[in-house]
Order: structure tokens, then C-alpha cells, then sequence
């Protein structure tokens, strides 16, 4: 478990970060965020301002936290512990700082926050101001601070609900996917798939929420309309929000999210995936049932083809979950929030065949206006990313298609076969030992074969196509889940819970 640690304030001490800080102070920002292996950016009230430095090394970020980076602070983060402590800088003002170990176990990220700043004076003479390179960019738009429809939301500021935070911090310690609160009720956490109390006390959610939700939202929660948020809160985590109205009264569900994407290698992908984000062109789906992490894989291919390559990626989302940023200055990101950027996922495919897009994200492909306008930017130069709620790539197939009028289904499957490059299906299983929970997929990638299967409608055929072509980098669910079992990390009950063919499954485990 994950716990803070609270140090003591320390005043009047100078460190080489105080350099970055007073470029704070100039810019009149109200908070730094820097980590290992992660450019430094610096945001006013939520929005971010131009700060052009490279990404710190381990090394550089020891050198920067200098004396602030104590032998016991680096034990409680070496324990996997959160650390908070107030820096007072002197004449550039106290900041609130907060330090969190990465779940990978690679480095640290941490962020200042001011609590008190001065009017910035060249106060200390041993630390030089390094003047801001332009970049020529406008300013981006913070939007890890954003919720769907209402203003930025931050743990210190004064619209943030300290109980709120405190239940979801919680959560998070538990190391809780999803949160389900209810008015009246005691809050929910689904740890490794089950559910277990959060708390000892009913809640409310409306005063939970109080400064979340705006006067518009409560109006359409009043009509029977649901509102998403996007959250983040500082120190503890990022949050997808879905409010409701129930029979008994105002709910809401909260999905967990990191504040980045995790990189491409650190899902534990049973086949190499990294060469799709090379592909020029085409469509690559990531499918599942809800909550087995088709966002999180969407994101890991998106920042790693910002990490191979000079693209501009716009993403359509509802609501932003990860915030993609480009390791350096080669490549571009424009993501946009359905409901607050644009008005349906539709306008923004529209949109964003004006906007020379390299990469497109799609959040989810719902409808047949999303789905023939996904095809079309597949096949006219652009390399698409997008979700799908289906239990396997074959049934992928069948539901873009089966989402059209007989009259059409025809002209889709010719669409589908030129433009698909790969369909990747996951599912998570509670691990067989210890906590937490693993990902299983299942590959499939758009061959000769499989092309023209989707084609002439013969899409009962994908699947032993799938389990006969492992040279094409293919692989099969049950083939995945019995290597899997074989290996001691899931047991085969929970591999039977998720299997699509039984027999498969029993013929692999063998």
C-alpha cells in the first residue's frame, strides 16, 4: 500500500529546482510538475504555459531536487510510499510538494504547487534564471485538469472537496479500478475485480461532488441525463467520472486512471504490437468488454508512435482519460473532449481530416456515421486508432457490420478488408498469486487471408485463421490464457471464465 509521509517544512533552503521555480514566478504559474524521464511542464490554474526544458534523467532529477531529495524521503519512496512536504523557497514563496514513485518502479514524479509566492526577485545569486527558449506553439490547454463541462478542478484549490479526496485516496490505496458511491450509501471500491466497502459512513453525493458539477449539469441530472467528468486530483490520481440519478438517489462511477499512458512494453504483450505504430496508413482495433483496459492499450500506441515518430495525433475522446505528451519537440498532440472541444465524435472526424492529423485516436466506435467516417479516414492516408466493445476480433468484424442495413453490409466489408491492419482483444484475470491483475489478448492482423474472409462474408473462418497463422504474429485468446496458466500466473478457472471456445482452451493447455 501506498501511504504519505509528511516531512517538515523547510524554509530558506535553495536547491537547483528554485531555477525552475523562479521561472514560475515570472510567468505567474502556480505549479511544476517534473519526474524521471519526463519533460518539466508548469500550469496556471490549470492551464498549461509554455516551459521549454528537455526531460530529466534520474541523475538531472536528483541534481534538481538537491537537498529537498533527503536519505529518508528516498527511503519512503523506495518503500513505494507517497511523500509530502512544504519547501519554502524564501523570496520565490512556499510550495507544497508532493512525491510519488512510479508504479513501474522506475523513478518518481513530483509536483510543486504554490502555496504562498512573492514577487519573484533575483534572491538567490548562487542560482541562475534560465531565460524560456519560444517555441513558436501557442499554450496548451491543461486537459488532465479538466472536467466535461466545468472549470478545472485541483486538491488545494478552493473548490476542491477535501472529503471527496480523501475517499478517493483511499481507493487508490487499495489500488481500487472503479469507486461507486451512491447518496445514502456507503461507498464501493472493486479491488482486483470484487467489491469491498470504502467507507464506514453513508455518503452524499451531491456535496461529495459540490464544485464538480455546475448549475448546467445539475439541470441535465434534473431531465434524467448523466454527466461525465474528468478529474485530477493532485497527489492522488486521475479519475473518468459518470453521474446518474438512480431510483435512490444521485450515484456516481469513478474508473481509476494514471495521469500518463504506460509504455507499449510494460503491458506485458504476449507478441510484439510497436510495429503498428510505423503502419502509414489503416485502422488498428483495440477491443474488449468494458474495463479490461482498451483505453489504457489505446493510449501505450499512441505515446509510443509519439516516441518513434514526428506525427501530429488528435485524439476524440469522452472524457480525455490519459493525457498524451510528446517526449520532445518532433511531434504534435491535439486532444479534443466530446461535449466540451466538439460536439459528437462524428463533427470531429469531420474536423480533423482538415487538420493534416498523422495519427487518429478514436475513443469508441459507437454508430454507423462513426464507423464509415473511421473507414473513410483509414483509407485516405491517415493511421487510426480506435476501440470497440466486442469479445473478440471476429466479433469485431461482425459488429461494424452488423451496424449497417443489409443493403450496405456489402459495401463495409469491402471497406473493412482494405483498411483494417490488426485487431487486438484483451480481458483481465485476477492474478493466481498475490493481488492485482493481469492482461490476456488475443492478435489478429489484416493478411491476405483474413481480408478476404471479411470480404466474402466469411467471417466464421477468421478464427482458425487466426489460430493457424502465429508466423504472421497472430495469436488466439485461449492460446494466450493456457500460456498464461502454464506460466503460474492465472489459474485455469479464471481462464475458463473468459475463454470464447472451451475446447480451444483445453486443447492449448494440454
Amino acid at each position: 500500500m501506498i501511504s504519505a509521509a509528511r516531512g517538515l517544512s523547510h524554509r530558506s533552503m535553495t536547491a537547483p529546482i528554485d531555477a525552475i521555480l523562479g521561472i514560475l514566478v515570472q510567468q505567474g504559474a502556480t505549479e511544476l510538475r517534473v519526474g524521471t524521464g519526463r519533460v518539466p511542464r508548469m500550469f496556471q490554474h490549470g492551464v498549461q504555459k509554455r516551459l521549454t526544458l528537455p526531460e530529466t534523467s534520474d541523475e538531472e532529477l536528483r541534481h534538481l531536487m538537491g537537498t529537498l531529495l533527503t536519505h529518508e524521503r528516498e527511503t519512503e519512496l523506495a518503500a513505494k510510499r507517497r511523500v509530502e512536504f512544504e519547501y519554502d523557497t524564501g523570496a520565490l514563496g512556499a510550495y507544497q510538494v508532493v512525491m510519488v514513485p512510479r508504479a513501474d518502479g522506475v523513478g518518481y514524479d513530483a509536483v510543486f504547487v504554490g502555496v504562498t509566492t512573492r514577487r519573484h526577485e533575483p534572491a538567490h545569486p548562487s542560482v541562475p534564471m534560465t531565460p524560456i527558449a519560444p517555441t513558436g506553439s501557442a499554450p496548451a490547454r491543461a486537459t488532465e485538469l479538466s472536467t466535461a463541462h466545468e472549470a478545472p478542478l485541483t486538491v488545494g484549490t478552493p473548490t476542491a472537496p477535501t472529503e471527496l479526496a480523501a475517499l478517493l485516496a483511499r481507493a487508490v490505496n487499495l489500488r481500487a479500478s472503479d469507486i461507486h458511491m451512491r447518496t445514502g450509501e456507503i461507498a464501493y471500491a472493486r479491488v482486483d475485480g470484487r467489491l469491498r466497502a470504502l467507507s464506514d459512513d453513508p455518503t452524499d453525493v451531491e456535496r461529495l461532488l459540490d464544485g464538480c458539477i455546475g448549475d448546467d449539469a445539475r439541470e441535465r441530472l434534473a431531465r434524467g441525463s448523466s454527466v461525465d467528468l474528468a478529474i485530477d486530483l493532485l497527489g492522488t490520481g486521475r479519475f473518468r467520472v459518470n453521474v446518474y440519478r438512480s431510483a435512490d438517489g444521485l450515484a456516481a462511477a469513478f474508473r481509476a486512471l494514471a495521469l500518463h499512458p504506460p509504455s507499449l512494453g510494460s503491458l506485458g504483450l504476449p507478441v510484439p504490437l510497436d510495429d503498428l505504430v510505423d503502419l502509414p496508413h489503416g485502422l488498428v482495433l483495440v477491443c474488449g468488454p468494458t474495463g479490461t483496459g482498451k483505453s489504457t492499450t489505446l493510449a501505450a500506441l499512441a505515446a509510443e508512435a509519439l516516441r518513434r515518430r514526428s506525427v501530429v495525433v488528435v485524439t476524440l475522446e469522452d472524457p480525455i482519460e490519459y493525457v498524451l505528451v510528446p517526449p520532445g519537440t518532433s511531434s504534435i498532440v491535439r486532444q479534443r473532449q466530446i461535449g466540451r472541444d466538439v460536439r459528437d465524435v462524428a463533427t470531429g472526424l469531420r474536423d480533423a481530416l482538415r487538420e493534416d492529423p498523422d495519427i487518429l485516436v478514436v475513443g469508441e466506435m459507437r454508430d454507423p456515421e462513426t464507423i464509415s467516417l473511421t473507414l473513410t479516414a483509414a483509407e485516405t492516408g491517415h493511421l487510426v486508432l480506435a476501440s470497440l466493445h466486442s469479445r473478440s476480433s471476429a466479433s469485431a468484424v461482425e459488429r461494424i457490420v452488423d451496424t449497417y442495413a443489409p443493403e450496405r453490409q456489402a459495401q463495409i466489408r469491402v471497406q473493412l478488408a482494405d483498411s483494417l491492419r490488426a485487431a487486438i482483444a484483451q480481458r483481465l484475470l485476477p492474478r493466481a498469486k498475490g493481488s492485482g491483475r493481469v492482461a490476456a489478448f488475443e492478435v489478429l492482423r489484416g493478411t491476405h487471408a483474413i481480408a478476404s474472409a471479411i470480404r466474402d462474408g466469411k467471417t466464421a473462418q477468421i478464427a482458425s485463421i487466426v489460430q493457424s497463422s502465429r508466423r504472421e504474429g497472430m495469436l488466439p485468446l485461449e492460446r494466450c490464457l493456457a500460456d498464461m496458466v502454464r506460466a503460474g500466473q492465472i489459474t485455469m478457472d479464471a481462464a475458463r471464465a473468459v475463454a470464447n471456445d472451451l475446447v480451444s482452451l483445453d486443447g492449448y493447455a494440454k
